[in-house]
């Protein structure tokens, strides 16, 4: 295992994304949407994605997330993230409205 010091030297774009990120920021969920804007590319929309962190669950999130990561030849990574947190609600409602249901 490696120390945290050595982590951070390794990669040398950890102190300037932690310098540069929303100055505001004093909240887990906050970071959590600020992190997933910028993978994505999305600094423009920060606080939808900081609105999604506190709403959804957090499964939810990441399960979109690597999806879109993942995804090949993405050409707007934000709109193929959206696209599959909502594939998943919807999953989650039905599954829902079954259980009623019965």
């Amino acid at each position: 295992m490696e120390s945290v010091k050595n982590l951070v030297r390794k990669d040398g774009n950890f102190k300037k994304d932690f310098k540069n990120r929303h100055k505001y920021v004093t909240k887990e969920f906050q970071d959590y949407g600020y992190r997933i804007a910028h993978k994505l590319g999305e600094l423009k929309s920060v606080s939808l994605y900081i609105k999604l962190a506190k709403e959804k669950p957090r499964s939810w999130m990441e399960q979109a997330f690597s999806f879109a990561i993942d995804y090949p030849n993405a050409k707007n990574r934000g709109k193929l993230f959206m696209w599959k947190l909502k594939e998943i609600e919807d999953e989650h409602k039905k599954k829902i409205a079954k259980k009623v249901k019965k």
